[in-house]
């Protein structure tokens, strides 16, 4: 596994503006009716990582204009709660990431986002602005680093007793980590 030190990696650097899927209205991502955004490229490659056919960035296809228009048509729909966006890793995505957020606060301002991440909250403190904007952008971080010694299959939404759901504005203002209010466990 690896870890950097503070704003070593930059998506702009990394980033090749690919993802390796799009799964609209599923319910494993997150909280109710989601649709799912996997980017490419991740460096922490955690062993036992479930997902690593998208730690290559140049895996996959290019994320395009029209994939961003199906997206926002698949969460306007009432029945789905938001959008929740994993990997790789997508904070070293955010050239594709921001505008698609951005757009989505300002057209369907009543969906969430949620992010899962590698990255630790106290990690992206000392980031990028950049990440520090797309975290600012979100509502919920599953944050921190698969850990199979850690491995719980019966927890809800992660792969390791390490990770934390964490509610993001709620955080931000309190300026200490803020559990997820709906939190079983």
């Amino acid at each position: 596994m690896n870890n950097p030190k503070p704003q070593e990696w930059k998506s702009e650097e990394l980033s090749q503006g690919r993802i390796m899927d799009y799964k609209a209205f599923n319910f494993v991502d997150g909280e109710g009716v989601r649709c799912s955004l996997y980017v490419s490229g991740c460096l922490f490659h955690c062993p036992g990582c479930y997902n690593v056919a998208t730690w290559s960035f140049s895996a996959g296809v290019p994320y395009t204009q029209e994939l961003e228009e199906q997206i926002m048509q698949d969460l306007s729909q009432s029945y789905v709660q938001g959008l929740t966006l994993l990997g790789g890793e997508p904070f070293l995505n955010t050239g594709i990431l921001l505008p698609l957020v951005k757009r989505i606060r300002k057209e369907l301002p009543t969906k969430d986002i949620w992010s899962w991440t590698g990255f630790t909250w106290e990690e992206l403190a000392l980031e990028t602005p950049d990440k520090l904007e797309l975290l600012e952008s979100i509502d919920i971080l599953v944050d921190g680093r698969y850990d199979a010694s850690k491995r719980d299959l019966t927890l809800q939404f992660r792969g390791s007793s390490n990770q934390r759901i964490i509610d993001v504005p709620k955080s931000l203002k309190a300026n200490t980590v803020i559990l997820w209010e709906n939190l079983k466990q």
